[in-house]
Parts: structure tokens; sequence; C-alpha cells
């Protein structure tokens, strides 16, 4: 029995002195995730590399442009001339914002007299009267010719009876009595044909010799005064009733005419033209663009894209208060601001086929090429050309089993980011070769700071990651 108890207390302490020594050598290999990142150190720096391509090599400068039309006018007008009222006042606006303005359209009235609109590129500086001479005279015959009234047998440039009677017509188109010239131009005609009715009796009872002679020299007078007074009668346009517009039908961009207020300054502002696109460029970007480079058109809005190629590149800085109302009147022209809504050198981009109507007054995105290269080069991001105090110029080319090879090249023209290089060495360098462009921390597989979208992580196998 004593026996059983001795080796029972032996084994006991043989047991305890055995799992001593198992956790005192345990010890020597388990750690706490503190003793794990303290003794881990940096780890090793993987290589990021960027495949050579084989491409034209492009120049680009991205910006923002809003879509106008070619010009914008301001309309306006002093209200009617002569009137007996007191002041002149809005009395009907005839159009809305977004509308077209077609030939002889009315756009708004005041104090009961209208304002239209007709096709010529001279401005209103007076009123065109019956026996007046000149380049507007000239216009608004063209105008009314081409609305339908025809002006006669007049020569172009005068106001004579057959431009009367296509006023005539205008007017009674538009619903409206036409100005006279004289108010009492009717009392004059009358006067003078009677004077010549009296002249022509005198003469049929003058005896012949000296007195005939005086009653035919009187009766010429008389037909010659009722000539002048029939020449200077009748209708006429009054400069308060009419704007000429470049080109129609126009878009009506801004109404600021309300009933019941004074005409003055601007009533209505439209756009003339085909659409163009305006934008903005930096100091730094305007060296990059010049006339004639073609321009990739994309609105984010609607979606659409389109073509166009670079119009005009202003050489004066500008900003969004620059603009300015030109004189003239009845209309004056309104510089577009860019639309970029900041200071910098504008860009006009017209398109290469007309755009749609609903991108006026949107922003789009212009990306204008800048720059590109005679065909096809070899090409690699920035970030993969070296120069080193050797007076080399290499890029690292990453070769199989992740040996690196340095090749000598000699670089070309650069855009977006990459550069065009040539092999020193025929066949050292090829489309698909990978170019080390920088190193990142192991695990990385974002290509961050490689300076190209398609650079991958090359770990220690040799496979790359994206």
């Amino acid at each position: 029995m004593l026996r059983n108890r001795v080796r029972a207390t032996v084994g006991v302490c043989a047991s305890a002195v055995v799992l001593t020594v198992v956790g005192l050598a345990s010890t020597a290999y388990v750690k706490s995730p503190q003793q794990v990142a303290s003794e881990a150190g940096p780890p090793a720096p993987d290589v990021l590399t960027a495949p050579v391509e084989h491409r034209v090599l492009t120049d680009t400068v991205v910006i923002r442009g809003t879509v106008e039309a070619g010009r914008t006018i301001a309309v306006s007008s002093t209200g009617p001339s002569g009137k007996e009222s007191a002041s002149p006042v809005v009395t009907k606006v005839m159009v809305g914002q977004g509308d077209s303005v077609k030939p002889a359209a009315s756009l708004v009235e005041i104090s009961g007299r209208p304002l239209f609109a007709l096709k010529g590129a001279l401005p209103v500086y007076r009123d065109l009267r019956p026996g007046a001479h000149g380049d507007d005279v000239r216009q608004l015959q063209k105008a009314l010719e081409e609305k339908g009234f025809a002006v006669g047998g007049d020569r172009l440039g005068t106001f004579g009876a057959g431009t009367k009677e296509a006023v005539r017509k205008l007017y009674a188109a538009l619903g409206y009595d036409p100005v006279p010239a004289d108010p009492e131009g009717a009392q004059r005609l009358k006067e003078a044909e009677r004077a010549v009715r009296d002249m022509e009796r005198a003469w049929q009872d003058a005896e012949s010799g000296t007195d005939r002679e005086r009653a035919a020299e009187d009766l010429a007078d008389a037909r010659e005064e009722l000539a002048d007074a029939k020449a200077v009668d009748g209708p006429m346009v009054p400069a308060s009733e009419i704007v000429f517009l470049p080109e129609l039908p126009a878009r009506v961009d801004a109404v600021e005419a309300a009933v019941g207020a004074a005409p003055g300054g601007t009533l209505l502002s439209v756009s003339v033209g085909e659409l163009v696109v305006r934008g903005a460029l930096t100091a730094a970007d305007k060296g990059l663009v010049r006339k004639g480079q073609k321009v990739d058109i994309f609105s984010e809005l609607t979606g659409t894209t389109a073509t166009g190629k670079v119009t005009s590149v202003a050489d004066r800085l500008s900003t969004p208060d620059t603009a300015s109302k030109g004189e003239g009147a009845g209309a004056a022209e309104q510089p577009a601001v860019a639309g970029t809504g900041a200071a910098g050198y504008t860009v006009v981009v017209t398109p290469d086929r007309p755009l749609p109507g609903d991108l006026v007054h949107q922003g789009v995105r212009l990306t204008i090429k800048a720059a590109a290269s005679e065909g096809k080069v070899l090409v690699v991001p920035v970030g993969a050309v070296s120069a080193g105090a050797d007076v080399r110029t290499t890029v690292t080319v990453l070769r199989d089993a992740g040996r690196r090879e340095r090749v000598d090249v000699r670089p070309g023209i650069s855009g977006d980011g990459y550069v065009a290089v040539a092999p020193l060495t025929d066949g050292a360098l090829d489309p698909g070769d990978r170019v080390v462009v920088g190193v990142a921390p192991a695990g990385s597989t974002d290509g961050a700071g490689s300076g190209s979208s398609d650079a991958s992580v090359q770990l220690g196998n040799g496979e790359p990651t994206r």
C-alpha cells in the first residue's frame, strides 16, 4: 500500500517537470502582435511598371466651355417720337425666352407702336423716309423684297413710290397703320395739285407770245413742286420701330421688357448665327492652343458628342464682367463671356456640324488636340525616363525573372503624361515591354504614383498583379 502511494507521488512530480519544460520552450516561439510588428521592420519595396506602347502620341488640353450663338444682340428702343403721351411705356410683349425671331416679326409694342425685326447688318441710325437715299434704304428694300413686298421700279438705295407701297403692305401685315412721313404732307400735296391745275388753266388761257411763255414756266414750276410733294409724302419707318438683325431666324435669350415699364435700356437679348463653344484658357494652356486644332466636344448633360476646330484664341485676358453693350439705334452687339466664370483667354470652337439647339447656354467639355506625332511612335510614361550623372537618358526594362536592364533612348515629343522614345540600339525596346516607373509598398495593387493607368506592381514571383 505504501509502495503504491510512493509511485503516485513520483508520477505527479514527473508530470509537473515535463509541463514546466514544455511551457518554457513554448515561450521561445509564441510572440505577441506587438513583438511581431516590431521585429518585422519595413516591407521590401515592389516595382511599378507600365507597358511600352506603339501609337500616335497626342498632347491634349481639357477645359470647360459654354455653347453660345455666334453673336448676341441687345435690342433696345427709345419708344415712338412725336407722340402725345407724356412718356413711352411698354404696352405688349410678343416674344418669350427661347422663341424664334423670324423676318417681320413683332417683338414688343411701345405706346401702341410695334418694334419689329428685319434682316440686315447695318444698324438703324435714322428714320427711313420717302425720298431718302443711302445704304440703309437699300438694306430696307432688300429685306422687304425677301419678305415678299416688292419695291416696284425704285432704284436700289432710293425710297421711292414702290418702296412706299411695300412699307404700307408691311405695316398692314403687322396689323398697324404706318406713320406718315409728314403729318401735313397730305395737305401740302393737295395744295401742290391745285397749283398745277391752276397753272394749266392759265397756260391754256394765255395768248401766244410772252404771256404764254410765262404761263408755261409757271406750270413747270408747279409740276416740280408737285413732284417734290409726292416724293416726300407717304409712310415712313421710324428708327424706334425697327431693328435689323444680321441673321434670321434668331433666338430670344432673355426678355427684360415688361408691360407697364419704360422702354429704356435693353428690352430683350437675341442670339444669331450658328452655335459655337466658348471656353477660357489659362496662361499655360494658351501657348499650346492655336487656330485650326481639332476639338472633341462632349455634353455630360445630354450625352451629345461632336467634333470641331479652334477658330480663334484671344490675345488679351478677359474676365466675366468685361461684356459690354455696343452702341447703335435699336441693337447693340454684346460679346459673350467665356462660360467658365473665371478669368482666362477666350477660345472659340466652331463645330464641324451644327449643334442641336437644346445645348444653348449648356456647359460642355472641350478636349483640344494640341499636338500629335507624325505617325506611330514608341511611348512610355514620363516617369519611366531618367537622366543620370553619366549624361545617359534611359528607361529600365523589367525582363524575365525580375532582371532589370537599362536601355539608352532618345526622347521626343511628350503629351498627356507620355513621352516618345527611340532606343539607341535596334530591338532593345519593343511594344509590350514593361518599363519601371517607380516603387510602391509591398502588397499595393492600385498602381498609385505610377503615372500610368496601365502601371502594375511587380511582385517577388515575377508575376504582375493589377
